[in-house]
């Protein structure tokens, strides 16, 4: 709720499977969180991501039980009821409305801007009203 903690894009051609996604989890994530949020992890973790087989494989939620993170549901046929979807995407498209960019990294660059610039209480509202 207090904005984006990892922005990871992935490199064009990557197949995301089971095993990508619990690195990611593992090297970039977790101390991700632990550098931006320290303590959270100790709190306690709000976790969602949607229903996707990748989301649900048995490598990916062995890593999560392990992390003893609470894992939010995701209504099955919903896939529009992540808040990025319905706050994040829309207010970034915002920003990058009517640029060209010559390359992938100037798309980054400047998706990084787009997200550091979004409202902190945005986002507090965003998960309120999606909870």
């Amino acid at each position: 709720m207090n904005g984006v903690i990892l922005l990871w894009p992935i490199p064009i051609g990557t197949t995301i499977n089971a095993q990508y996604y619990k690195k990611v989890l593992q090297d970039k994530l977790r101390p991700t969180i632990r550098k931006k949020r320290p303590g959270l992890l100790e709190s306690g973790i709000l976790f969602h991501h949607d229903n996707a087989p990748v989301h649900k494989a048995r490598a990916v939620t062995d890593v999560l039980a392990g992390y003893k993170w609470e894992l939010l549901e995701h209504p099955r046929y919903s896939p529009d009821l992540a808040p990025c979807d319905f706050h994040l995407f829309p207010k970034m498209k915002e920003h990058l409305r009517g640029q060209r960019f010559e390359t992938e990294e100037d798309i980054i660059q400047t998706t990084k801007v787009a997200i550091k610039n979004l409202d902190k209480c945005s986002y507090v509202t965003a998960f309120k009203d999606w909870l």
